[in-house]
């Protein structure tokens, strides 16, 4: 059995930055992640005005922030947590490589006991799994409006979705400077009417009945084949934004009995604590404004308040 004061699930944003600021209070920090370090900051071709950078593809932040973590925590990526036990003193954690890793008869199980956990588990987008949206992913295909919009500026694109984040996306995009159409398959939108009253104002077009069923191009998206009204046909577009909704990562905090709020994801306090003692969450499975610098910051939090948790 392995012993840590503190382990962090999740490598992305958060549980690096989190990783920092465990380990230089001293305390013998872990960061688990069951694939590569960086979560769904690895998709973000290009940031602007990310603090100290003008402009920093996302892969060469991560970079750096493993870089610096790795000073203060040791970090353990391609590992799967196979349990989780809650103890009188803290938590027995079980853990087992990565499908991808684990060769014939060697499943890399380890044990680990630690006084706290940070949950930086994050969330997923979810796709719209049609030919083209991964190939063209960081080339017209984007997840995140305040990530990509401002290379967009001046350009035709397409926002996907029906709901409050698609909406409020597409008004974001429009106050950009980009020529935006809502793409939703419905006749009615599922936003707040004051989202669609903005809409009619800021005189988006609202694409009804239609799905896009591929998006082709070839350095870069240049169409989408959109079905409308049952007919299928060739539409000219610079970029395709998705906001159909997140996925919270949340099968471990559901496993120690960590408490949720209605759409999944982990409610914690100002300190980023948990209704579990000894459970700290921080980053995008929090929910909230999902933006690289809220996980940074929630990251940090979490991890002075573990500190403090088995200290005071």
């Amino acid at each position: 059995m392995e012993n840590y004061d503190i382990i962090i699930i999740g490598a992305g944003p958060a549980g690096l930055t989190a990783g920092m600021y465990a380990g230089r209070q001293n305390s013998k920090t872990l960061v688990i992640d069951k694939s590569m370090a960086g979560g769904l900051g690895l998709e973000v071709p290009m940031m602007q005005n990310y603090p100290g950078f003008d402009l920093i593809a996302g892969m060469e932040l991560i970079q750096k922030m493993k870089a610096q973590s790795e000073n203060y925590s040791e970090i353990l990526e391609n590992t799967v947590i196979d349990s989780i036990e809650k103890t009188e003193d803290g938590f027995n954690i079980k853990t087992k490589n990565s499908p991808l890793l684990m060769t014939s008869g060697d499943a890399g199980e380890r044990e680990f006991f630690t006084k706290t956990i940070i949950l930086a588990t994050g969330a997923s987008h979810r796709h719209l799994n049609v030919p083209g949206e991964a190939e063209f992913l960081g080339r017209g295909v984007a997840y995140c409006a305040t990530c990509d919009g401002m290379f967009f500026i001046g350009r035709d694109v397409l926002m996907v979705g029906g709901g409050n984040s698609a909406a409020q996306e597409a008004l974001y995009l429009k106050n950009l400077g980009c020529n935006v159409k809502l793409v939703h398959r419905r006749d009615e939108l599922r936003c707040e009417h004051h989202l669609q009253r903005a809409l009619e104002e800021h005189d988006i077009e609202v694409l009804w009945n239609s799905t896009i069923q591929e998006i082709k191009g070839e350095m870069a998206v240049s169409s989408v084949t959109l079905l409308r009204d049952g007919m299928e046909e060739d539409y000219k577009t610079d970029a395709v934004f998705v906001a159909i909704g997140d996925d919270p990562s949340n099968d471990l905090a559901k496993d120690l009995g960590v408490a949720l709020d209605e759409d999944g994801y982990i409610i914690t306090d100002k300190n980023q604590a948990t209704n579990v003692e000894g459970v700290f969450s921080a980053g995008d499975i929090t929910g909230g404004v999902k933006q690289w610098i809220v996980a940074c910051g929630e990251g940090a939090v979490a991890a002075m308040s573990a500190y403090n948790y088995f200290n005071l």
